[in-house]
């Protein structure tokens, strides 16, 4: 029987994923997934199993549940929503016959592997796989590899496979996040310093080779340049700290208490490591870390939002997908 040697391309947008509702059952099972990843928490599985099932399942969900009802959305976690308007908009756009642009979740759903079979029974024979994490990180990117790789054990035909693993310098995502700040000045304003915050991990996985940190350093560093920014104008920060350990530096939380006493009263973040504003953005950084601001003698904190669904955020991914094509 004759092959079938048309090309057929399937992407999939891959993002962190949320729980299916804001109901304490639902985080919890939300958690145990994405915590029990051991990409995730580099423990010794038994020891992080006892401690994940003892001492954070029993009680986190119910916290995390209230932070997820502060920025839940009638259409569901702004994580998903925000990720599905761009893939519609990207499909909308640039998709066709020949090339299929779905979305999928590292955990909860739509399931990756699930997305996956989906391609199979379409007879797509070449997948592109786009993680929504600019700068590459074991506990991240390699995660949603290792889905991927597990998939394709089971199959007789193995599709060709791009896979991009970051995109941390890519000119046209530097511009747009730049851009988005400038909006966001043209609006209301530029006021003392710029924070840019990324999601914080383990200082010791640096050491080990994880490039994460100088990914952020770089994308920082290109956004301040495309921005003409001074030095005394702008600061890189990490967000997000959880546990006793040494995690990246310097800490959000901790600069932002610090500001006021330096004269430093207004200030604006934003966060270049999520294309898509989550509970992280929402909840962490616009309203708790407000909070910390104002009230260690802050007057005025912003935060720009993520590029969300976006139209410069649509050409940012069509490029991408471009260039890996």
């Amino acid at each position: 029987m004759p092959g079938n040697h048309t090309r057929k391309t399937g992407v999939l947008l891959v993002n962190l994923g949320s729980p299916s509702s804001t109901k304490t059952g639902d985080v919890r099972r939300f958690l145990r997934e994405f915590l029990g990843d051991p990409r995730v928490v580099n423990l010794p599985r038994p020891l992080w199993w006892l401690i994940l099932n003892l001492f954070i399942l029993p009680f986190r969900p119910r916290k995390s549940a209230h932070a997820y009802r502060s920025i839940w959305t009638d259409e569901g976690s702004p994580l998903v929503v925000f990720t599905r308007r761009l893939t519609e908009k990207l499909d909308k756009h640039h998709g066709g016959p020949d090339l299929l642009i779905e979305c999928a979740m590292r955990y909860g759903k739509p399931a990756l592997s699930e997305k996956l079979q989906e391609f199979k029974k379409q007879g797509v024979n070449e997948i592109v796989i786009l993680p929504l994490y600019p700068q590459y990180s074991s506990t991240t990117t390699a995660s949603i590899f290792d889905v991927v790789a597990q998939e394709f054990v089971g199959w007789r035909h193995m599709p060709s496979l791009r896979f991009i693993s970051d995109y941390h310098q890519s000119p046209i995502y530097i511009k747009a996040v730049a851009d988005s700040i400038l909006q966001h000045w043209r609006e209301q304003g530029q006021v003392e310093l710029l924070l840019m915050s990324f999601h914080g991990l383990p200082a010791k996985l640096t050491e080990w080779g994880d490039p994460y940190f100088y990914h952020c350093q770089a994308t920082a560093r290109l956004v301040a340049e495309e921005l003409g920014l001074q030095d005394q104008q702008w600061q890189l920060v990490f967000q997000s700290r959880f546990g006793k350990a040494e995690w990246l530096q310097p800490y959000c939380v901790e600069v932002l208490r610090e500001l006021p006493k330096q004269g430093i009263k207004r200030v604006d973040v934003v966060c270049p490591g999520f294309p898509a504003d989550c509970l992280e953005t929402l909840e962490e950084i616009a309203l708790a870390n407000k909070d910390i601001f104002i009230q260690a003698g802050g007057e005025d904190y912003r935060y720009i939002p993520a590029l969300n669904d976006s139209d410069a955020h649509v050409e940012v991914m069509a490029d991408l997908i471009r260039t890996a094509r």
